[in-house]
C-alpha cells in the first residue's frame, strides 16, 4: 500500500499478568540504580550497560539470561529505538506494549485512493482508501494490549521510565516472564528449557499458533548464538547453546494446541497455503457482485500457474493497523492482496488463494503474475519499527512460496511495491512507494538465506546496492510535515546524483516529475534512489564514487572503500541493438495487436517516457513472454488469457523495474 502514515492504532499481544507485591517492593530498591542509568534519548549509553541490564534483570527475577536475550532479540534485535513505539505499540528492547501511549503519539494523516487493478480497463471506482483518523480506543483496553502498564505494576517503576530507559525496560520484561511462569504453575528454573511455554505466552498471549512459532524462533536464536551492535552503540552477545532443546512435555502440549487451532482456522476458511513453521489463519477476501450486479470485487478467480506463471512476490506495508487491514480486506469494493503479516508476533492471515489474482500492485501485468504480501506498518514513520518476529515469519512465507512456484530469491523477483512500474506515463506519479527506504532488505534477504554478497571483481560490470543499514542515514523529509526532516534512521537506500559530488543536483525522473522539476529528498520520492539488493550496470567510477545507468542517464552514488555502499557483481545486461540510437521501455509486457481475439479489446503497448540510449546497459532480471489476462466480469467463462509472440526482458531501469522488447536489445554478460 502507499506510503503515507498511521491510519489507526497499533495492536499488541502480551498476556495479562498480575502484580507481585514482593516484586514491587524489590523494584523500589532498584530505583536509585535505574535513576543513574541514562535514557536512550540522552545519548549513547556506556558500552556494556545493556548487557549488564540483562544480567541484573535475570538475577532479580530468576529468569535465565539467555531466555531474556533470546526473547528480546525476537522482539527488537536488542534495539531501544530511542523510546519510540513500534507499529504494534511496543517499547524498548523487550517490546513492552502500551497502546494508549502509542496512539497518543500518532499524528493524523490523510490517505490516498488506490487503483484497484492497475489496468485502466475497469470503470472508475468510488472505493479506495478511507481518510485516515486517530483511532478511538475503548475505555477499558484488553490487558493483552497493555503489558507495559502490567510491567509497571509488577516492578513498581513508572511507565514513562519503562518506555525510555532500556535497563528498566529489560527489568519489566523479566518481571512479565517470571509472572507468566508462575501463572502456568511452573517453578522458576535456571534451565532455559523449562521456560518454553512462558516464552510462547510472552510472544503472543494465549494464541498457541503464534506462540509456538515465537518460542521456536527464540530457542533457535539461543541455540545459534548472536552478537550485534544495537542502535545505541551497545555490543550485546548471546552465547550459542547448540545442544539446547525445549522441555519435551511443554513443547508437545503447545505444538498440539497450535496444530488444533490451525486445523480449525483452515477448515473455517479453506486450505491454508503457509509453511508449518509460521502461525497462519484464514481470513478470506470476498469475491462478490455489488451495484446491482454491475460491478464486483475484490479479486479475480484464476488457475495459476496453469493459466499464468507466478514469477514475482510484491512486499507491501499496510499503512494501517492489523484490525483496520482485516476490516478493509472484507470490503468487496476495496482492493485485495494474498497475505497480511502482523507485526506483533508474525501471525499471517491469508486472504486470497495464490492461484487467484489479487488487486494489489497497481499494475495489471504484475498483478497477474505475482503474489502480494502486506506487512503491518507505516512507511513514513521510521521509528514505528518492525519486529524481528514479523521479518522472520514473512521470510519463511516467501521462501515457501518461492519453492512452490520456482520464483528466484533476488530483488528482480522479490519486489517492493515501490519497485512496481507505472503502466503508462500518466500512472507513474501515482505509483505507490511502500515499503520505502526504512525496510531492511539486507536483513530480510539474510533471513531468506540469500544475503547480498560480492560475486565478481571490479570488472564484473554490475554492482549490487548494499549499504550498512544502521550506518547509512540519508536525510529524508516529509514524514510528518512537508519540508521537515524525518527522524534520523537507518536506511537501505542510497541517493543518486548527476555528478560525483553531494553538491551536484539529484538525477531527474521525468516520469515521476513530468513538469521537469527536480527529484527531492521526500520520503515518497523514488526518483533518485537505489535500494539494497538492486543490481545496476556500472557506468563509471571516480574516487569514492560509482556511476550506474539509471533511467537513461548516468547516476552517481557515494561508495567509499572504507564503508562501501555496493558490492561488485556480474550477470546479464541488456543494451540497445547495434545501430539503434535509443530504445523504449515499457511498464508491462503486453502482446502485439495481432494476438488478440475478436472478443478481447486490444491493449495498447505504450512506452514510458524513459529512453535507453546506445551504449547504456541495464541488469536483466528475466525473460518473459507477452501476456494479458482479460477478466472484465464476475462471470469467469468470459475470462481469457491472451498470449503473444513478442518476448520481453525485465530490467532494472531505475528504482522501479521495466520491460524492453527482446527485438530491441542485445543481451550479453556484464563486463564483457
Amino acid at each position: 500500500m502507499r506510503g503515507s502514515a498511521p491510519e489507526d492504532a497499533p495492536r499488541t499481544r502480551h498476556p495479562a499478568l498480575r502484580r507481585s507485591a514482593t516484586a514491587v517492593a524489590a523494584a523500589a530498591l532498584l530505583l536509585p540504580l535505574l535513576a543513574a542509568a541514562p535514557s536512550a534519548r540522552a545519548g549513547e549509553p556506556p558500552t556494556g550497560a545493556l548487557e549488564r541490564a540483562f544480567g541484573d534483570a535475570a538475577a532479580r527475577y530468576h529468569v535465565p539470561r539467555s531466555v531474556l536475550l533470546g526473547v528480546s532479540y525476537l522482539e527488537s534485535r536488542w534495539d531501544a529505538h530511542g523510546g519510540a513505539p513500534s507499529v504494534s505499540g511496543g517499547y524498548g528492547p523487550m517490546h513492552l506494549t502500551d497502546a494508549r501511549a502509542a496512539v497518543a503519539r500518532a499524528p493524523e494523516y490523510s490517505a490516498d485512493d488506490e487503483d484497484a487493478r492497475g489496468d485502466g480497463a475497469r470503470p472508475p471506482r468510488t472505493a479506495g482508501r478511507s481518510p485516515s483518523r486517530r483511532v478511538a480506543l475503548p475505555a477499558e483496553l484488553p490487558s493483552r494490549l497493555r503489558t507495559l502498564p502490567t510491567a509497571a505494576r509488577l516492578t513498581g517503576l513508572p511507565a514513562a521510565r519503562l518506555r525510555t530507559d532500556p535497563a528498566a525496560n529489560v527489568l519489566g520484561g523479566a518481571a512479565l516472564l517470571a509472572a507468566a511462569q508462575r501463572a502456568l504453575g511452573l517453578p522458576t528454573s535456571s534451565d532455559p528449557a523449562k521456560w518454553y511455554t512462558a516464552v510462547a505466552r510472552y510472544g503472543s498471549g494465549d494464541d498457541p499458533r503464534s506462540g509456538a512459532a515465537f518460542a521456536r524462533d527464540v530457542f533457535g536464536v539461543m541455540r545459534q548464538g548472536l552478537s550485534r551492535t544495537t542502535d545505541a552503540g551497545q555490543r550485546v552477545t548471546l552465547a550459542a547453546a547448540p545442544r539446547l532443546t525445549a522441555d519435551a512435555a511443554q513443547e508437545k502440549r503447545l505444538s498440539s494446541a497450535a496444530t488444533a487451532r490451525r486445523a480449525a482456522a483452515s477448515g473455517a476458511g479453506g486450505a491454508l497455503e503457509c509453511p508449518w513453521s509460521v502461525a497462519c489463519e484464514s481470513w478470506p477476501a470476498p469475491y462478490e457482485q455489488y451495484d446491482d450486479g454491475t460491478n464486483y470485487g475484490n479479486h479475480d478467480l484464476a488457475d495459476r500457474p496453469k493459466d499464468q506463471r507466478i514469477d514475482a512476490i510484491v512486499i507491501h506495508d499496510t499503512e494501517g493497523s492489523w484490525e483496520t487491514t482485516l476490516r478493509l480486506i472484507k470490503d468487496p469494493k476495496y482492493v485485495s492482496w494474498h497475505y497480511t503479516v502482523r507485526s506483533a508476533d508474525g501471525l499471517i492471515a491469508q486472504h486470497v488463494r495464490t492461484q487467484d489474482v489479487a488487486w494489489h500492485a497497481g499494475n495489471w501485468y504484475l498483478n497477474s503474475h505475482s503474489i502480494g504480501i502486506e506487512h503491518e506498518g507505516f512507511l513514513a514513520s521510521p521509528d514505528a519499527w518492525y519486529t524481528e518476529a514479523m521479518y522472520r515469519a514473512s521470510a519463511r512465507l516467501v521462501k515457501y512460496l518461492a519453492r512452490k512456484y520456482g520464483i528466484p530469491l533476488d530483488r528482480q523477483h522479490i519486489l517492493g511495491h515501490d519497485n512496481v512500474p507505472g503502466t503508462v506515463p500518466s500512472t507513474i506519479p501515482g505509483m505507490h512507494t511502500d515499503p520505502g527506504p526504512y525496510w531492511d532488505w539486507a536483513h530480510y534477504f539474510t533471513l531468506l538465506g540469500r544475503p547480498f554478497a560480492r560475486t565478481a571483481g571490479p570488472r564484473g560490470g554490475l554492482v549490487t546496492i548494499r549499504p550498512s543499514y544502521d550506518r547509512n542515514r540519508p536525510v529524508y523529509t516529509d514524514c510528518e510535515k512537508a519540508g521537515q526532516p524525518c527522524a534520523a534512521h537507518g536506511s537501505g537506500a542510497v541517493r543518486l546524483y548527476t555528478a560525483p559530488s553531494e553538491s551536484a543536483p539529484l538525477v531527474q525522473d521525468i516520469g515521476l516529475h513530468p513538469d521537469g522539476s527536480a527529484s527531492t529528498t521526500g520520503v515518497n520520492d523514488t526518483g533518485a534512489r537505489a535500494t539494497t539488493g538492486q543490481r545496476f550496470a556500472v557506468a563509471g567510477r571516480s574516487g569514492d564514487w560509482t556511476a550506474i545507468w539509471y533511467l537513461g542517464q548516468r547516476a552517481w552514488f557515494h561508495n567509499p572503500r572504507s564503508h562501501p555502499t555496493a558490492v561488485n557483481a556480474k550477470g546479464l545486461v541488456a543494451t540497445p541493438k547495434a545501430g539503434r540510437a535509443e530504445i523504449p521501455v515499457y511498464g508491462r509486457a503486453y502482446p502485439e495487436k495481432e494476438a488478440y481475439p475478436a472478443q478481447v479489446p486490444v491493449q495498447a503497448v505504450t512506452p514510458l517516457p524513459y529512453r535507453l540510449l546506445a551504449g547504456q546497459e541495464y541488469a536483466v532480471g528475466g525473460r518473459v513472454r507477452s501476456e494479458y489476462f482479460y477478466s472484465p466480469t464476475f462471470d469467469v467463462t468470459k475470462h481469457a488469457v491472451v498470449r503473444g509472440r513478442d518476448v520481453y526482458y525485465e530490467i532494472q531501469v531505475g528504482h522501479r523495474v521495466g520491460y524492453v522488447r527482446a527485438d530491441d536489445v542485445d543481451v550479453r554478460s556484464s563486463g564483457a
